[in-house]
C-alpha cells in the first residue's frame, strides 16, 4: 500500500513538471509568435524607405486654381506647336494619351481628335471643378474619347499598361511630389511610350523650373532623355523634354 502510494505520488510530481514545462514552452512560443506579427516586413520597410528617397526637397509652384480662359489664348496653337508636339511624342489615330495636369482640357482635345474615336485621351488632374468643366466641353464637342480622372500629387491613377503617350503641359512645377509622380506614370505607360514635358525656365516657385532639373529627377524616376527642344518666345523660354522608360 505504501509503495502504491510513493508510485502515485511520483506519477503526479512527473504529470505536474511536465505541464509546467509544457505550458513555459507554449507561452514562450506565443510571445514569438506576437512579435513576428507586429513587426514591419523587410518589403514593407524597403518600400517605406524608397518612398522617403523619393521625396524632393526644392521649391514648387502653388497650382493654379484661376479662371480657365488663360489657357484658351488663340495664339497658343503656333506658340506651343502643338502639332509639332503630338508627332514628336507618336500621337496617331488609334493612340492612347494622358495628358497630366489637364486644366482646361486645351491639349486633351487636340489630342482627342487626333486619336479618332477607338482611343482614349485621359484627363487627369487634382483639380475636380476643372475636370467637370472638361467632362462638358467634350460633351459640348461631341469628343467621347475623353475620359477624366482626378488624380493625386503623386499619383495620376492611370491604368496600368494603358497608355502610347503622356504630357505634362506647363504642370511639372507644380507637382509636389514629382518623382513618385513619374514613376506611377511609368507603369501605365506601354513599351516603347514617350513622356514629354513643356515648361519654362525658373526658380520652382515662380511658375517655373531649370530644365536640369527635371532631367535628373526623370531619370531617378527610371526615364531616360530621348532629346530636349527649345521654344523661344520673347518673354521666356519653354522647353520640351521627350523620356523614355529605361
Amino acid at each position: 500500500m505504501q509503495h502504491s502510494f510513493k508510485a502515485f505520488l511520483l506519477r503526479s510530481l512527473l504529470w505536474l513538471l511536465c505541464a509546467l514545462l509544457g505550458c513555459a514552452t507554449t507561452t514562450k512560443y506565443a510571445g514569438r509568435a506576437t512579435n513576428a506579427t507586429s513587426a514591419p516586413s523587410a518589403t514593407a520597410s524597403a518600400n517605406n524607405a524608397q518612398e522617403q528617397s523619393d521625396v524632393i526637397n526644392r521649391p514648387t509652384s502653388k497650382p493654379y486654381t484661376g479662371e480657365l480662359s488663360i489657357f484658351e489664348d488663340p495664339k497658343r496653337d503656333e506658340k506651343l506647336q502643338v502639332n509639332r508636339v503630338m508627332d514628336i511624342l507618336g500621337i496617331k489615330e488609334g493612340s492612347n494619351v494622358a495628358d497630366i495636369g489637364a486644366g482646361s482640357g486645351w491639349f486633351t482635345v487636340r489630342a482627342a481628335r487626333r486619336i479618332g474615336a477607338n482611343a482614349i485621351v485621359y484627363a487627369v488632374d487634382i483639380n475636380r471643378d476643372y475636370l467637370k468643366y472638361i467632362d462638358e466641353r467634350a460633351a459640348r464637342e461631341k469628343l467621347p474619347n475623353i475620359k477624366t480622372i482626378p488624380g493625386k500629387e503623386d499619383d495620376p491613377l492611370l491604368p496600368p499598361k494603358s497608355v502610347d503617350a503622356v504630357l505634362l503641359l506647363k504642370t511639372y512645377h507644380e507637382v509636389a511630389q514629382p518623382i513618385r509622380l513619374l514613376k506611377r506614370t511609368r507603369e501605365a505607360m506601354r513599351p516603347g511610350a514617350r513622356l514629354g514635358i513643356i515648361d519654362r525656365s525658373g526658380k520652382g516657385d515662380d511658375h517655373g523650373l531649370d530644365k536640369d532639373i527635371v532631367i535628373k529627377e526623370a531619370e531617378r524616376a527610371g526615364f531616360a532623355l530621348l532629346n530636349e527642344y527649345d521654344f523661344v518666345k520673347p518673354d521666356n523660354v519653354d522647353y520640351f523634354l521627350v523620356f523614355q522608360a529605361k
